[in-house]
């Protein structure tokens, strides 16, 4: 009997100790997701409340220390207007101990024309000299050595003297680019007082000011806007850049009318189609009279179809290889050029004219047959997997896989039958063909110069601001590809101020600046809308050979 009876406080044991062996790490496990649920929460609290920009990194690019405990830390949060970085554990001491930029100056009383340096301690940028004995900076493996958020100056520990903190904030290389935060409380100040006469105030009074505003559409590039868009908050004021998934263009270009009149640059980073949104919230601003703000535009190309960007001297599509301060340095050094805008509208065959005929507007090139189904069948595979799309070497293959399929089954054949062509109201005979392209820039598919083509034939030059369309053809998928690689030449139809063509019968594919639709019978007429004011960057032009190379 005691036999059975120890047999059973041993089974009990047995029991217990495999149940607490199993519960024990489930409760561990347990306790840790709530705290850390718990601590992400808190986080996100103090995030939400900050004035700082605060980020959640689980690795820092480069060796960096607290700001607040100055220790080492490979994980934290970092502020994206003034650069602090701090561990999770020091999160809310840096948030009440340290200001962040300040994008517009309070209770200073009177009208300050300038403002000191704004110095944060450590994790200053690899290879900056110190602005008193011009070596280099943050070179101990410590929290060491001082930046200014504004300027970007840098100063070691050592030669960190008391004139330097209260001595007046220069702005450094870009202060000919930044909204200084002391004007726009003077600007504020003013119009509660309902006076306009801002020339006076500095700098809006200095010859060369000419403030950038930054639009970026994170959306676009493979995440590439995100990273841009604290960049540019470091360098200039916060209240200059703004991301275009939260705030519309026309929104945030009304911050031209507080700023010098013809003097505002806005850099676009973003593909074409991104610039296009911002040119129709300029086009809307010249409707409400605001003709003197009117700003010129720069471009920062990211994502896929960079065209544009290409002819102004842009690039065929940017992925971080530039520093953003090279950026604006060109953006400054830009030189201002006119763009042809066009109207582009689809008057439907039939229902009597009841229907309202579509209008769009072009800014690169419009088209009907072999490209445009390509846009359309990429169209709809990126509608229904835009996950699979992030890459511009994979959007490249799609497109070629749907070009090559379209040599095999010749969906545009005898276009010639199927539409009448008009440039200037002369009618055009038309070859045997399948495509016809509508060209206002010299970049069309992605970096080829199709109205060149292989450059060994005499033609009329080909302009962006001249008022002028060129209207080419293709024979097809096959013939477009031969031109991108410089193996042919297009079929040119001529130039015109004015195109109408008349698709008399079937269903066809047809695109404005890359958005395609399948268009049934009816008349399209292309005339000169307006002009846009860019910005030409000299000498950063990429064929699609050069491109195609790099990738």
């Amino acid at each position: 009997g005691s036999g059975d009876a120890s047999r059973a406080v041993a089974d009990w044991r047995l029991a217990v100790w495999t149940l607490c062996s199993v519960l024990l790490p489930v409760l561990i496990t347990a306790w840790c997701s709530f705290q850390r649920s718990r601590r992400q929460l808190l986080i996100r609290d103090i995030f939400r409340k900050s004035k700082h920009d605060w980020h959640y990194t689980d690795l820092f690019g480069q060796p960096s220390y607290c700001c607040v405990c100055a220790q080492h830390i490979l994980r934290g949060a970092f502020c994206g207007c003034c650069g602090l970085r701090v561990s999770e554990r020091c999160l809310k001491k840096a948030d009440q101990r340290f200001l962040c930029k300040e994008i517009m100056m309070r209770g200073t009383g009177g009208a300050p024309s300038s403002m000191p340096h704004h110095w944060i301690r450590g994790n200053v940028p690899l290879c900056s000299c110190c602005m008193v004995c011009k070596q280099q900076c943050g070179t101990q493996p410590k929290l060491c050595d001082y930046r200014c958020v504004w300027c970007q100056y840098t100063v070691h520990d050592e030669c960190m003297v008391d004139c330097l903190r209260t001595e007046d904030c220069t702005f450094g290389e870009f202060k000919d680019l930044i909204i200084p935060p002391y004007y726009l409380s003077i600007i504020n100040q003013m119009r509660k007082e309902k006076r306009t006469n801002y020339e006076k105030v500095v700098p809006y009074c200095r010859k060369h000011w000419m403030p950038v505003i930054v639009l970026a559409n994170t959306r676009s590039g493979n995440n590439m806007g995100e990273t841009l868009l604290g960049e540019f908050k470091m360098l200039l004021n916060p209240v200059q850049v703004f991301d275009l998934s939260k705030i519309a263009p026309a929104k945030a270009l009304q911050l031209c009318s507080l700023l010098p009149c013809n003097a505002v640059r806005v850099l676009v980073c973003g593909g074409d189609g991104t610039v296009g949104w911002v040119l129709d919230a300029i086009d809307e601003m010249k409707i409400k009279g605001q003709e003197r703000y009117i700003p010129h535009v720069a471009i920062l190309p990211l994502g896929t179809g960079n065209d544009l960007s290409n002819t102004l001297g842009w690039g065929a599509g940017y992925a971080g290889e530039v520093p953003v301060e090279q950026i604006l340095r060109n953006v400054m050094e830009a030189d201002g050029v006119k763009l042809d805008r066009w109207k582009v509208q689809v008057t439907n065959k039939g229902y009597y004219n009841l229907r309202k005929p579509k209008v769009f507007t072009m800014n690169n090139y419009f088209s009907i047959g072999p490209d445009a189904l390509m846009a359309l069948n990429f169209h709809a595979h990126r509608e229904k997997t835009p996950s699979l799309f992030s890459s511009r070497i994979i959007n490249k293959a799609v497109y070629f896989f749907y070009g090559t399929k379209d040599c095999l089954v010749q969906e545009c054949k005898d276009l010639n039958r199927k539409v009448e062509l008009e440039l200037d109201g002369e009618r055009i005979e038309l070859p045997n063909l399948e495509g016809i392209i509508v060209l206002n820039i010299g970049y069309w598919g992605g970096g080829c110069r199709l109205w060149e083509g292989m450059g060994d034939e005499p033609y009329p030059l080909a302009r962006h601001d001249d008022g002028l369309l060129e209207v080419v053809g293709v024979h097809g998928s096959f013939h477009c590809a031969q031109i991108q690689v410089k193996l042919a030449n297009p079929v040119r139809l001529g130039q015109a101020h004015t195109v109408r063509l008349i698709l008399k019968s079937s269903k066809m594919p047809m695109q404005v600046d890359g958005e395609p639709w399948a268009q049934g019978p009816c008349t399209v007429t292309i005339t000169h809308k307006t002009h846009a004011l860019m910005l030409y960057h000299s000498g950063e032009q990429t064929d699609d050979d050069a491109s195609s190379l790099s990738e």
